[in-house]
């Protein structure tokens, strides 16, 4: 492929993309294992692979399938006639993302402890297609979400504008509703698209007794046997998402607190104009709630009559036992809200201001709640473009549920999405064990203290490639092929936390940089890997030529080939870098 690029009125300059060879370390690891041949053999590819890749275990017919799958690739008919490997076809292989991707795609954590035990690929307002004032509801960027592995949808309900039938939207915004009915049936048909494990619908609830029993008809009649409802009222552990598979789990407060709430509302705070969520009222005064603080989430439809006991409806008591992981409501501040009862497990909501404030005050509290309940985290109110928090302060303190505005986009939604391809990708995450143990004395991990190094990751840049496929020739630069770069660098609790980057590479569709870079990491369970192209641009801001997040824990060491995405976190069709990874235990 060429590319012309306007010098001046007068003439073009004209560049040909080359494909740049193998990097001196490939050429090394061919000779090396041919014994200075010119073709690997099977047997030697596979001694490559266990010696250099890591890959124990890899039989001799898995290493011929590799060599058929690379042949085929890339000469079609020579597969019938050789079954060795040039050194082409060996730089191929390991370029290709395909046959030699950074992590596995296989669930390999034990998925049979309770759901507390596991961090889960969790969604704030699942129903809005772009910012949170304006954008529509619509069920789209909910089977969107479902497809890339989200398995907790939150779903605001309110009752319709003639309130004889529930809608989704933002509440006292401009967006625009979509009916519940056709949430429900998305979710259905999309819940175990990409996962087998449980999908969580987390509902805001803004209705009156006699659409509360409304919605559960409505959820028993799109669910049926996939709605996963407890014999008891409150659950003393959490099932494990194993026993959960394909089964559809709702979480709210149940509707006799709603009542409750809204009574004592009724008679002493008429003319409270906070927001409509109870997550906003955590957000506002975390250190300092008190029982009569009433759930925002409570409809204001309610009267004071509505409040008397379950007995006036009957029916609300089938909503009440579909509901299968409770959200309460605390009494008291947040030290008494982080209170474990022995007896029942629940779902706590915190802001990330009230997170990072709980954080600062009662870190180890929060660890210790979350070793039995659930702790879900939102992003504060102000965040009306739909942005995101970092997420690495919830995961260091055990929360389950870092829910994420998953229309939104940015290096923290790059982080979210690198931490949930762990696992397959299967939206479930085995906590860190550290995150789990209890000591003699009750004593748990302690976010705050200075850890030793544990082990230093070396990661290798060789080189990219792709570009010149997935980017017009002057998408980077009208006058000359794109200066590429590389940002490379680990997330993580704050010691571990750095970039580093490359030299930059000029006139070069094909980079090849060959640098190396070490990263000594205290808490490598949490830790993840940070890839970022960028094209260098002197006069103005920097071009963005794709990224991507790798959990540390999950990288396969050698020589790989790292695909990229763009911002919005979609996979770029051919652009790619080749790397090499390798840990030295401190």
């Amino acid at each position: 492929m060429a590319g012309s690029y306007r010098m001046c009125v007068c003439f073009t300059r004209k560049f040909k993309v080359t494909e740049a060879g193998p990097p001196p370390d490939v050429n090394e690891a061919f000779f090396k294992y041919t014994d200075g041949g010119t073709h690997m053999s099977a047997e030697q590819l596979r001694l490559f692979l266990v010696e250099v890749q890591g890959d124990d275990g890899v039989s001799i017919a898995d290493a011929e399938k590799i060599l058929d799958q690379v042949l085929q690739k890339m000469h079609h008919i020579a597969k019938f006639t050789r079954r060795t490997l040039t050194l082409d076809d060996f730089h191929h292989y390991l370029f290709s993302a395909d046959l030699n991707p950074p992590i596995g795609d296989q669930v390999h954590q034990d998925m049979t402890k309770p759901l507390s035990h596991y961090f889960i690929y969790t969604g704030h307002n699942s129903y809005l297609t772009g910012n949170q004032l304006s954008s529509d509801c619509s069920d789209v960027p909910i089977i969107k979400a479902l497809k890339r592995g989200v398995r907790v949808i939150e779903l605001d309900i309110w009752p319709n504008s003639t309130k004889d039938n529930v809608d989704v939207l933002h509440g006292r915004t401009l967006t625009a509703p979509v009916e519940l009915i056709r949430c429900l049936k998305s979710i259905k048909e999309y819940a175990f698209s990409s996962s087998p494990y449980p999908v969580i619908i987390t509902l805001e609830d803004h209705l009156t007794p006699d659409l509360q029993v409304k919605v559960a008809q409505m959820i028993n009649e799109t669910f049926g046997d996939m709605l996963y409802c407890p014999e008891c009222e409150c659950l003393e552990e959490f099932p494990s998402p194993e026993e959960l598979k394909h089964r559809i789990i709702i979480s709210t407060k149940p509707p006799k607190e709603y009542r409750n709430a809204e009574s004592g509302k009724e008679k002493g705070n008429k003319s409270r104009k906070d927001k409509d969520s109870d997550d906003d009222t955590w957000g506002k005064e975390p250190m300092d709630l008190v029982s009569d603080q009433e759930d925002g989430d409570v409809s204001n439809s309610y009267t004071s009559e509505d409040s008397d006991g379950e007995s006036q409806q009957p029916g609300v008591s089938a909503y009440k036992y579909l509901i299968a992981i409770h959200a309460g409501k605390p009494k008291g501040g947040l030290k008494e809200a982080l209170k474990v009862d022995p007896n029942k497990v629940r779902r706590l909501s915190l802001s990330e201001q009230a997170l990072e404030k709980a954080s600062e005050n009662h870190g180890m509290d929060v660890i210790r709640f979350t070793q039995k309940n659930i702790l879900r985290v939102y992003p504060k109110g102000t965040r009306f473009n739909s942005s995101n928090y970092k997420p690495l302060i919830g995961w260091t303190h055990g929360a389950q549920m870092v829910a994420f505005n998953m229309q939104g986009y940015g290096r923290y939604l790059w982080l979210m999405n690198g931490m949930f391809r762990s696992n397959g990708g299967c939206g479930f995450v085995k906590k860190p064990d550290f995150l789990m143990k209890g000591g003699p004395h009750g004593e748990v991990f302690n976010p705050k203290t200075k850890f030793p190094v544990k082990k230093s990751l070396k990661v290798k840049v060789y080189m990219g490639d792709g570009w010149h496929l997935d980017f017009k020739p002057t998408h980077f630069d009208s006058y000359s092929p794109p200066d590429f770069y590389t940002r490379v660098g680990i997330a993580g609790v704050p010691d571990d936390a750095i970039m580093k980057r490359t030299k930059i590479k000029e006139d070069n569709w094909t980079p090849v940089w060959d640098e190396e870079f070490i990263f000594q990491l205290t808490v490598p369970e949490l830790a993840l890997l940070r890839v970022e192209v960028h094209e260098y641009d002197m006069s103005e801001k920097d071009d963005f030529a794709g990224q991507t997040c790798l959990p540390v824990s999950e990288l396969r060491p050698g020589i790989r080939a790292v695909p990229l995405f763009d911002r919005k976190g979609e996979k770029l069709n051919s652009s790619r870098l080749l790397m090499r990874f390798e840990f030295v235990q401190d």
